[in-house]
């Protein structure tokens, strides 16, 4: 399933259906959450994105939430807009590419010790497909951090993400990590009284299978 298994594909409809490349030529510089959604996740990545690690950024832009006190090996970006990816400097490298119109990654297996998607899963309409592929480019045990806050651009997230709220979105990612076969997905949540929530969810690439 590209999907999720028993549902409605309509519910991966998004309000506006032209294609993504055109919603997303002009870059927006701008932050997509405040400052205390930027420092959980970034408190998330230190814990959980291995120091000298190679990592992927997936659905990234011009910034990244990594700590700048700690370096990586690699980072590898990958986005809808070139100029907003030119100017992450924290990207070793990056591409362009639409996953709803082909969730195929060009990486190859086994080739990256974590993975991290920050405030974008809502646009994913096939994220089975996009997880399973980040678990073939994973190397086994390596986390994958998917996080979001209560924002989005409506037009372009899917509909069964509209219709939900934080914690069943939570669920509703957990369910694809589970269907994409990662192993130990768990979450965490920060909810402040004010300012943007974030909600986080954590799955492990499964240990090697001889098919990647």
């Amino acid at each position: 399933m590209n999907r999720i298994s028993n549902l409605d594909p309509a519910l991966f409809d998004k309000a506006d259906p032209s294609p993504d490349s055109l919603f997303y030529e002009q870059p927006r510089f701008v932050a997509h959450i405040d400052a205390g959604a930027i420092g959980a996740v970034t408190a998330v990545y230190r814990e959980l994105l291995p120091a000298g690690g190679d990592i992927l950024d997936l659905q990234s832009s011009w910034i990244s939430h990594l700590p700048a006190d700690v370096a990586y090996a690699s980072v590898v970006g990958h986005g809808m807009n070139a100029a907003e990816l030119a100017g992450n400097q924290r990207l070793t490298r990056w591409f362009v590419q639409d996953l709803n119109a082909g969730p195929g990654l060009p990486l190859g297996g086994a080739s990256f010790d974590a993975a991290c998607d920050c405030v974008s899963v809502q646009y994913l309409q096939q994220p089975v497909a996009v997880f399973r592929e980040v678990a073939r480019v994973l190397r086994p045990g390596a986390p994958f951090v998917v996080s979001f806050s209560n924002r989005c651009f409506p037009t372009k997230a899917v509909a069964i993400w509209r219709a939900l709220g934080g914690a069943d979105q939570q669920r509703l990612v957990a369910a694809y990590m589970q269907e994409a076969g990662f192993v130990g997905v768990g979450a965490r949540s920060h909810v402040p009284a004010a300012g943007d929530p974030l909600w986080v969810v954590v799955g492990r690439a499964a240990p090697f299978d001889g098919l990647r």
